[in-house]
């Protein structure tokens, strides 16, 4: 079977118009009437055409390709569902303004490239950088290169950003367990990123403006989405002779950990003990009790990182570099109990 490839000239002859001004059409000029470009689309619907990718190239000088480069050590990957809320913005606020999105590796079959390598390699015009280590050599690389970068919860000197606010999520959550008579309040931090230095920074710092003596045994490091750790951490808390009377862990997953950690110990959540979690993924309203936890808005991360890239792409010159900051909201939920 031969299957026609509608081209420009066609649609132009089935238009009775000149090939510059279907082109134009195509392509979104402006110096074109309105009705007349819409007219033109129309017909090109009409008659199957398809963009030539490699043509618009050529005349743009853009692949209309985004990159993402999401490194999970954790290796949920795509599963983790606040991630997968980023990356799934990502997608459809990139395909909203035409462009795709390619996954940048270390991998491309048997063959090792670096990050920079992979994303000059499918030509990508800009990449969205989340969940990586921000001090390895190859991504300062990639930021540091002439492609344009967003990264999202990290801030680099004159690199744009996305970043959610760590320190008023801790904050309204210390704020809220005082008001609920807490004081023994305890904290299983996350790996040692820039999220967890804030989180950690803004725990004490809300702690001292509520007169809260902070007791460094409350604080033990953890490990994002991973509940065994923080279950392993949760043991070593309820062996304390002073024992805390809430927990935050670093994520919904974690607090999973902790609640397991919690029942084997033939405690009730929140009877004899209070739990809080951090990203509000969707198992944290299924579960019962409902979970309290922040809930961080990561489909409006995803949709903002893609458009300040897009901006980033289209219009460098008046683009500016700067941090935009997404809040989320408090989901008090039933895991915390009132001690007053």
């Amino acid at each position: 079977m031969v299957i026609f490839m509608v081209k420009i000239k066609d649609i132009a002859e089935r238009c009775g118009l000149s090939i510059a001004s279907v082109s134009k059409a195509l392509h979104g000029e402006s110096d074109l009437n309105p009705k007349t470009a819409e007219y033109i689309r129309n017909v090109a619907r009409e008659m199957g055409y398809i963009p030539n990718a490699s043509a618009r190239l050529l005349k743009t000088k853009r692949s209309y390709n985004i990159g993402v480069l999401f490194v999970d050590e954790t290796s949920s990957g795509l599963e983790h569902e606040y991630f997968s809320s980023i990356l799934n913005s990502i997608k459809d606020e990139a395909e909203k303004n035409g462009y795709d999105i390619t996954f940048i590796s270390h991998h491309f079959g048997q063959n090792y490239l670096t990050f920079y390598e992979h994303a000059k390699y499918r030509n990508v015009d800009g990449v969205i950088i989340a969940s990586v280590d921000f001090k390895d050599p190859e991504v300062i690389k990639l930021v540091e290169s002439e492609i344009p970068t967003v990264t999202i919860d990290y801030e680099f000197n004159d690199v744009a950003s996305v970043v959610s606010d760590n320190v008023q999520g801790v904050r309204d959550i210390v704020n809220f367990l005082v008001d609920m008579g807490h004081t023994k309040i305890a904290f299983i931090t996350g790996d040692d990123t820039s999220v967890t230095q804030k989180r950690v920074a803004s725990f004490y710092k809300t702690c001292g403006e509520n007169k809260i003596s902070v007791n460094d045994e409350y604080i033990k490091k953890g490990r994002y989405h991973i509940p065994k750790v923080s279950g392993e951490a949760t043991r070593e808390l309820l062996a304390l002779k002073d024992r805390p009377t809430v927990i935050m862990y670093p994520d919904d997953y974690s607090l999973l950990g902790g609640i397991t950690e919690i029942e084997k110990h033939g405690l009730k959540v929140p009877d004899d003990i209070s739990v809080v979690g951090y990203d509000g993924i969707k198992l944290s309203r299924l579960l019962r009790p409902i979970v309290t936890t922040y809930v961080q808005n990561s489909t409006e991360i995803g949709i903002q990182a893609t458009k300040k890239l897009i901006d980033l792409i289209e219009n460098p010159k008046v683009t500016i570099k700067d941090r935009t900051l997404v809040i989320g909201g408090l989901q008090q939920g039933e895991t915390v109990r009132n001690i007053k």
